[in-house]
């Protein structure tokens, strides 16, 4: 009696790549984010939207697995957006926005996950947007302490609730502090003073240097002088990479 052998299992075909959409104002986090994720074989940006009107008429004509949203865009705003964006994709906020109110809305208008630029890296990235498009929540260090430490508080200030010591001995820190030490641990490698590091997220936003010294009330010489501190420190020849550096999409 002959045995018949079984052809050798052909290997499995590769799954396609996750079609991205990408909607921020700020166009060296766009180009940044559309480098990083196109340059990848499981995943690809399809449609890149400047705000959140662009955004819903990208994802109309491209139908993206997973839009990743800014939340401040001049126009229509990320959270203005988001309810009418998530019945054509799942939504991750990817964003430079960190307030505990801003986290707490996008979250409760149906985003999938939150995360805050300079907390992640690439490939934490892109589990946080397979993740997302599986229904599983994904939400990065930062928007997570924003969110328990309103938690914290607001349980604190029921009368007759006390918060279990599980929680340790440290009392829940004032919102402000927490939100000025989000993606510290990112940032804090590069060594910026207080005042170099807000002068670097205005950067960041796109602001020029006479911009600049108007919102921290210093001259546009002092403005040169930081940047050139700054520059040195992120060791960048141009804004457009400083930035990309200091928001964690070089």
């Amino acid at each position: 009696m002959q045995h018949t052998h079984p052809w050798p299992a052909s290997p499995a075909p590769a799954a396609p790549p996750l079609r991205l959409l990408v909607a921020d104002d700020n166009p060296v986090v766009r180009a940044g984010l559309t480098a990083l994720l196109s340059g990848r074989e499981d995943t690809t940006v399809v449609a890149e939207a400047t705000d959140g009107r662009e955004a819903y008429e990208a994802a109309l004509r491209h139908r993206p697995d997973v839009i990743l949203l800014d939340v401040r865009m001049p126009g229509v705003d990320g959270i203005s957006a988001l309810p009418h964006l998530v019945r054509l994709a799942p939504v991750t906020m990817l964003t430079y926005s960190h307030e505990t109110e801003t986290v707490r809305e996008a979250l409760r208008l149906g985003a999938g996950g939150y995360l805050v630029h300079g907390e992640f890296t690439t490939e934490q990235l892109v589990r946080a947007v397979r993740d997302v498009r599986e229904g599983r929540p994904h939400v990065t260090p930062g928007a997570a302490k924003a969110l328990l430490t309103e938690l914290r508080s607001s349980a604190t200030a029921q009368p007759g609730h006390q918060v279990p010591d599980s929680f340790g001995e440290i009392p829940p820190q004032p919102l402000s502090q927490v939100q000025s030490s989000m993606g510290k641990s990112f940032r804090s490698r590069f060594r910026l003073s207080t005042r170099e590091a807000e002068i670097m997220d205005l950067i960041a936003s796109g602001m020029t240097n006479q911009q600049i010294a108007a919102a921290c009330f210093i001259s546009e010489k002092t403005v040169k002088n930081h940047i050139n501190r700054i520059f040195a420190k992120l060791q960048s020849t141009s804004r457009s990479q400083a930035a990309a550096k200091w928001l964690g999409v070089a």
